[in-house]
C-alpha cells in the first residue's frame, strides 16, 4: 500500500509568535513544491493562532503539542479540541517522552487525548520510544509495543488507519545520537506488526509511523527508504527554514 510520507516539525518551547512567523513565512516557498508528502509544523500554543494564519492557503499544515480529552472545564494550563479546531489545527503531537518524563503523562492519558482529538477531526500523532535502560535491556520491542497497544485501545480498526505513530528512541532526542537506519526500520517494523495483531493487516498496512530522534538533512534519504518509516517528526533541524525543507524534500 502506498503511504503518503508526513514530516512534522515539533518545535518545542521554542519561537515566540513573530519568530514563529518569521519562521513560517521563509518555509513556503521552500517547500511549496513539496508534492506528496505532508508538510506540518507543530509550534508552541501561543504561535498556533499565528502560525496557522500565515499557513493559510499553502501546503504547511499546523499541529499542536498536546491537547487535553475533556471539551472544557477546570483544567488549568489545558487546552481543547474546540480550542485547537478553531484556529485550523490538523495535527496533535501526544504522548512525547518529554511529557511522559517531565509531566507524569501516562500511556492512559495519551490514549485519552488521542480519542478526543480524533473524535474532533484532528489527526494524533502518537509517541513512543525506549529509554537507554530499556534499550540495553533488550526488552525494547515489548516495550514500545505495549505503549502502541495501550494508546490505540478503543480505536476501531478504520480509525487507527488514519492515524500517525512516531517512534523516537529517547535516547537519540537532542542528544546527537541517532538509532541506525536498521535499529529505527525493526522497531517500526515492530509497530506495523503490532497493528496488524491487535486490528488487522489493512489497518497496518495503512497506518503512518515516522521516526523521529536527531532527524537531519544529511540522514532522511536512508531513513525514508526503509520500507516501515513513513517520515519523520523532526526537532531541532525543524526551527530553521533551509534544514527542515531539506528533510521535507527528501
Amino acid at each position: 500500500m502506498s503511504r503518503t510520507p508526513i514530516i512534522a516539525g515539533n518545535w518545542k518551547m521554542n519561537n515566540t509568535i513573530a519568530q514563529g512567523k518569521a519562521l513560517v513565512e521563509a518555509l513556503i516557498p521552500l517547500v511549496k513544491d513539496a508534492s506528496g508528502v505532508d508538510v506540518v509544523v507543530c509550534p508552541t500554543a501561543t504561535a498556533l493562532s499565528a502560525v496557522s494564519a500565515v499557513a493559510s492557503g499553502t501546503n504547511i499544515h499546523v499541529g499542536a503539542q498536546n491537547v487535553h480529552w475533556e471539551k472544557s472545564g477546570a483544567f488549568t494550563g489545558e487546552i481543547s479540541t474546540d480550542m485547537l479546531k478553531e484556529i485550523g489545527v490538523e495535527y496533535v503531537v501526544l504522548g512525547h517522552s518529554e511529557r511522559r518524563d517531565y509531566f507524569g503523562e501516562t500511556d492512559e492519558g495519551v490514549n485519552k487525548r488521542a480519542k478526543a482529538a480524533y473524535a474532533a477531526g484532528i489527526t494524533p500523532i502518537i509517541c513512543c520510544g525506549e529509554s537507554l535502560d530499556v534499550r540495553e535491556s533488550g526488552k525494547y520491542i515489548d516495550h514500545v509495543v505495549n505503549q502502541v497497544k495501550l494508546a490505540l485501545d478503543g480505536f476501531s480498526a478504520d480509525e487507527v488507519a488514519k492515524l500517525v505513530i512516531a517512534y523516537e528512541p529517547i535516547w537519540a532526542i537532542g542528544t546527537g545520537k541517532t538509532a541506525t537506519f536498521e535499529q529505527a526500520e525493526e522497531v517500526c517494523k515492530a509497530i506495523r506488526e503490532a497493528v496488524a495483531e491487535k486490528f488487522n493487516p489493512a489497518a497496518a498496512d495503512a497506518v503512518r509511523i515516522q521516526y523521529g530522534g536527531s532527524v537531519k538533512p544529511a540522514t532522511i534519504k536512508d531513513l525514508m527508504a526503509q520500507p516501515n518509516v513513513d517520515g519523520a517528526l523532526v526537532g531541532g533541524a525543524a526551527l530553521k527554514a533551509d534544514d527542515f525543507a531539506a528533510i521535507v524534500k527528501f
